[in-house]
């Protein structure tokens, strides 16, 4: 990981003050196009009454590791603005404590939508949660 060279971003944005989660540009899939992910190290106030992680958190996590995996297709910083049109999160299992981390796999870059998967693991290998992903690039001016 590098930050200095800006491939890890910290404390961006005030969900990611927030929350506390790390994103990382530096990625490629199996294909070799670029994918996004994040990273978050559970703690109590990320936790539902149950004691694991909340559904909110996990999904938040999949939107970010997707939207910055579309962000990256046409900036290598991967922090041009794009807005989720749709996300499709399927809960698997739950988690307690550790790491958890959520990368996104490019499907397809059109004119206009870029469509992502997500996958979140936990620090031991298994998958908890999957995402499907739909997003659209805005121009800064608009936001």
């Amino acid at each position: 990981m590098d930050e200095a060279h800006g491939k890890i971003i910290r404390d961006e944005t005030g969900a990611q003050k927030l929350v506390g989660y790390v994103v990382d540009v530096s990625g490629k899939d199996s294909s070799g196009n670029p994918c996004g992910s994040c990273w978050l190290d559970i703690e109590d106030k990320h936790r539902n009454r149950h004691g694991a992680l909340h559904g909110g958190i996990m999904s938040m996590m999949l939107d970010n590791a997707c939207g910055v995996t579309a962000s990256l297709t046409v900036d290598q910083t991967g922090t041009t603005p794009f807005m989720t049109v749709s996300l499709q999160t399927n809960y698997l299992e739950g988690v307690k404590s550790g790491r958890v981390t959520a990368q996104g796999k490019l499907r397809r870059a059109g004119r206009s939508l870029v469509f992502v998967d997500g996958e979140l693991y936990a620090d031991d290998g298994r998958l908890i949660a999957t995402a499907t992903a739909i997003f659209k690039s805005v121009p800064k001016t608009k936001l």
